[in-house]
């Protein structure tokens, strides 16, 4: 076989072995996935607590269910712009909420509101009274450092990030941000903010990927058997033809 030919196999082999070891990865990241999902589901699904007891150990605390009592602050609420809610643009409403004791206050996405530029927003028609009951869900803050402010809107930020948001308030704020949830009395009330949906916990594309690096690996298998069958085919008719040669000559 000509080493041009075994040069090619060779090749298919050693990108077959490297298709199928990111195929392997891409299905452990599934089951990683899968293991997260169900650490969070269950997370979602269990019962409120106090801030101060979801919040002790940060690692786990992303997704308990809170219960917060306390004041809210409306003179230093924020809007995070440009969040569209099934094509339409808007904004979600941040309002720091003040809790008994000397702790931080604790952020509240309270949720979204319309707002036809995606950042301006008449945010005292969204009062919901001075006295805090919120439950919902604790939420991490944006990794990342400095303002990320949006110049035109005095109290708007774009991403959620905890020195942006502090640099705005000139304080310090509780390291998780509690996402409201929709209680059953204002579930038909158009007075409250569109309460933003349960996190959807979806697989990704690993799977997909781990289908497509298998069969870039079949591929690579199938291509190399092709050109070393048609490699052996050509060496048998060489080998014909020298032959009939030497009959003629004879």
């Amino acid at each position: 076989m000509p080493r041009r030919t075994l040069g090619f196999i060779l090749f298919a082999f050693v990108l077959a072995a490297g298709c199928v070891r990111l195929g392997v990865w891409q299905l452990s990241r599934l089951g990683e996935r899968r293991a997260f999902n169900r650490e969070m589901a269950a997370r979602l699904a269990g019962a409120p607590e106090g801030y101060a007891e979801a919040t002790r150990d940060s690692a786990t605390a992303r997704y308990r269910q809170v219960q917060l009592t306390g004041r809210y602050d409306y003179a230093r609420e924020l809007v995070l712009t440009s969040r569209a809610r099934s094509g339409a643009p808007g904004v979600w409403v941040l309002t720091p909420v003040v809790v008994a004791g000397d702790g931080p206050p604790v952020l509240v996405n309270r949720g979204w509101a319309y707002a036809a530029d995606g950042m301006s927003v008449d945010l005292a028609k969204w009062h919901e009274g001075d006295s805090a009951m919120v439950e919902g869900y604790l939420e991490e803050f944006v990794p990342g450092k400095g303002m990320v402010s949006t110049a035109s809107q005095p109290r708007g930020i774009r991403h959620l990030v905890r020195d942006s948001v502090e640099a705005r308030l000139g304080e310090r704020v509780a390291p998780f941000v509690v996402v409201q949830r929709l209680g059953e009395e204002q579930r038909d009330s158009i007075t409250h903010l569109m309460r933003l949906p349960t996190p959807l916990l979806d697989e990704g594309s690993h799977r997909s990927y781990a289908v497509q690096w298998f069969s870039f690996a079949a591929i690579a298998v199938v291509g190399a058997a092709v050109v070393a069958r048609r490699g052996r085919e050509i060496q048998a008719r060489r080998r014909r033809e020298i032959q009939a040669r030497r009959r003629r000559e004879i």
